[in-house]
């Protein structure tokens, strides 16, 4: 595309730029009146297929209601994505009650997230499910603007900024009474994972979105 005008309407390659409001079965759990618009560069997989397909064709200031299935959003909930992990695994850093959201690093620098949602004496239960598998995801958005990106966005695939490389939903936080210095909740250990044929080494620590955006600014 000419990088030197303005867009007229969301096409590929170009930086668009929402405010939204997700509601899950009735309940809002995500809207951009909390961190501001959400930016990112349309065509290349920056946010969930089921919104971005919807928004083709849309000019600056248009509204919209979107409703993405399962499959089109975070994806089906899978009953083999629960894990039982022993116990003697975690840290005692680890706060060991349900709610509680990890991220998982395996020694190949893949990322999953993961809930606890039950405990027994000896065994904690993982639910490697995105919070939002399975559920219908309803978008109220309003196109905020549109920009030609830099050839380095195109470049690299994504807008560069704060804001950039999440869809709506992905804001997850751990939220618990107790404080917690989420830098040292980092463990390495050996056990079963999901293949239990193999043993991998794997990072556990408290999830934290702006650690992992923070991370991303400086990628770029």
């Amino acid at each position: 595309m000419d990088t030197s005008k303005k867009p007229s309407e969301v096409v590929d390659d170009v930086v668009v730029s929402i405010e939204y409001t997700l509601r899950v079965e009735g309940e809002i759990v995500d809207s951009s009146d909390e961190d501001g618009p959400l930016e990112f560069l349309q065509g290349h997989g920056n946010v969930i297929k089921g919104l971005e397909a919807a928004l083709y064709g849309l000019k600056e200031g248009e509204k919209k209601h979107i409703s993405v299935p399962a499959a089109d959003g975070y994806g089906e909930y899978d009953a083999e994505a629960i894990v039982d992990v022993p116990r003697s695994e975690f840290p005692p850093e680890i706060p060991l009650k349900p709610e509680v959201e990890l991220e998982v690093s395996d020694e190949d620098g893949d990322v999953q997230f993961a809930k606890i949602v039950s405990l027994t004496k000896s065994h904690v239960k993982l639910d490697f499910n995105h919070p939002l598998a399975g559920k219908t995801l309803e978008f109220d958005v309003t196109i905020n603007e549109l920009r030609a990106p830099s050839p380095e966005e195109l470049d690299h695939g994504h807008v560069h900024g704060h804001g950039h490389g999440h869809g709506p939903g992905d804001k997850f936080d751990y939220e618990d009474d107790d404080e917690f210095d989420d830098d040292e909740l980092v463990y390495e250990d050996e056990f079963d994972e999901l293949d239990e044929e193999d043993d991998e080494e794997f990072e556990f620590e408290i999830y934290d979105e702006d650690d992992e955006l923070d991370e991303m600014d400086d990628d770029d």
